[in-house]
C-alpha cells in the first residue's frame, strides 16, 4: 500500500483470527487490507480491548464491507 493512501476501517473483530479470515476473503477478491490491533502483535490479546480492526483503502471500503458483512463507516 502507498504511504499517502487514506485507510478506512471496514470491520472490527474480537480476535485476530477472525480478522485474518476476513482479510483472506478480501485478498481473494483482490482487495488489499491491513490489520490493526493493540495486542502486542497477537502475543497479548487481553490488551486489544478496542478490538482488531481491518482497514482498506477508502475507495475499496464499500465493496470490502459488503464482502465481509461489515460497515464502511466503522471507526
Amino acid at each position: 500500500m502507498d504511504n499517502d493512501v487514506e485507510l478506512q476501517v471496514v470491520g472490527t473483530f474480537s480476535n485476530r483470527i477472525d480478522a485474518e479470515i476476513a482479510q483472506g476473503a478480501l485478498r481473494s477478491a483482490g482487495i488489499h487490507s491491513l490489520i490493526s490491533a493493540d495486542d502486542a502483535g497477537g502475543i497479548r490479546p487481553d490488551l486489544g480491548r478496542r478490538g482488531v480492526r481491518l482497514m482498506v483503502r477508502s475507495e475499496d471500503a464499500e465493496e470490502a464491507a459488503t464482502l465481509i458483512g461489515g460497515s464502511a463507516d466503522e471507526a
